[in-house]
């Protein structure tokens, strides 16, 4: 399969260095090349959109540029980056601002978890399950920006999206259906207002534990940061006796794969996630 051209962004370059590297390992087992862009700069989420429109539009338009220059179809791990970068693409199509590379806009953008959750990679996925997460139950959780809105990511499915789904279940964890897959977990909120970004957290998180599951399937780095970051805190606030694993899709799909080089990064999360994993794994969850 021919490779991809990847743009990592800030969150993976930083925080999330959990999923830059789970999402490395998961990508090398599936035999998946991604080129990763040279010189690539931040897309300007969330602030530039905010502040300067015409920058908003030409921060990541930049990084269009360098996918071009490798004649490559581009892959997007973070879903604001994915947005950003599509919306980017749009606008110049549309000429709403000038465009100093004469770009040809022809590549390519895929979400990286949506493009792995075809049909083609997912029977590959499921080839080189090696510890197939046979007992885990788990929600996959999208966010609000995966797939809104849907005239920028094309996405009709903006209210049920399922290429989580099918990804879990492809390690063979137990998918559970719920009701606040695409919700907003409050993004950035918690920062100004920290008692409103909060509440939207314990909601998803009193309801996914409602649905049974024993953990949650992320793409977003701000997702998972926010569902993780606050669990210990609500537990207090709440009297709750449990806390919920929050696992990126590539980490899921390197121990299933039995990639131990991925647990490293699974130290780093606030809520251990390793019990679980080892309870699953000797079939006693």
């Amino acid at each position: 399969m021919k490779p991809l051209a990847f743009y990592p962004g800030c969150a993976l370059q930083a925080m999330t260095w959990d999923y830059r590297e789970s999402l490395k390992h998961a990508m090398a087992a599936l035999d998946l090349e991604l080129v990763e862009l040279e010189d690539w700069t931040c897309c300007g989420a969330t602030a530039a959109h905010s502040l300067d429109e015409h920058m908003s539009i030409i921060l990541p338009a930049r990084n269009l540029l360098s996918a071009e220059r490798l004649s490559l179809d581009l892959a997007i791990a973070c879903p604001m980056c994915y947005k950003r970068i599509t919306y980017s693409r749009q606008m110049l199509r549309q000429k709403r601002v000038s465009d100093p590379w004469s770009l040809k806009l022809d590549t390519a953008i895929y979400d990286l978890a949506r493009w792995l959750a075809s049909d083609f990679l997912l029977a590959r996925i499921r080839d080189r399950v090696e510890r197939p997460l046979k007992g885990l139950k788990v929600v996959c959780y999208y966010g609000c920006q995966a797939v809104r809105p849907p005239k920028i990511t094309g996405h009709l499915d903006y209210e049920n999206p399922q290429h989580l789904d099918r990804l879990a279940a492809a390690t063979g964890a137990t998918v559970l259906d719920w009701s606040f897959k695409a919700t907003c977990c409050g993004a950035s909120m918690g920062i100004p207002n920290k008692p409103i970004g909060q509440a939207l957290i314990r909601k998803l998180l009193t309801w996914a534990h409602a649905a049974g599951a024993q953990s949650i399937m992320v793409c977003c780095p701000l997702c998972q940061s926010n569902l993780d970051l606050y669990q210990a805190e609500l537990s207090q606030q709440n009297g709750w006796d449990w806390q919920i694993p929050i696992f990126y899709y590539t980490e899921l799909l390197g121990i299933a794969s039995g990639l131990d080089v991925v647990k490293p990064g699974l130290r780093s999360h606030m809520v251990d996630p390793l019990p679980l994993i080892d309870r699953i794994q000797r079939g006693i969850a």
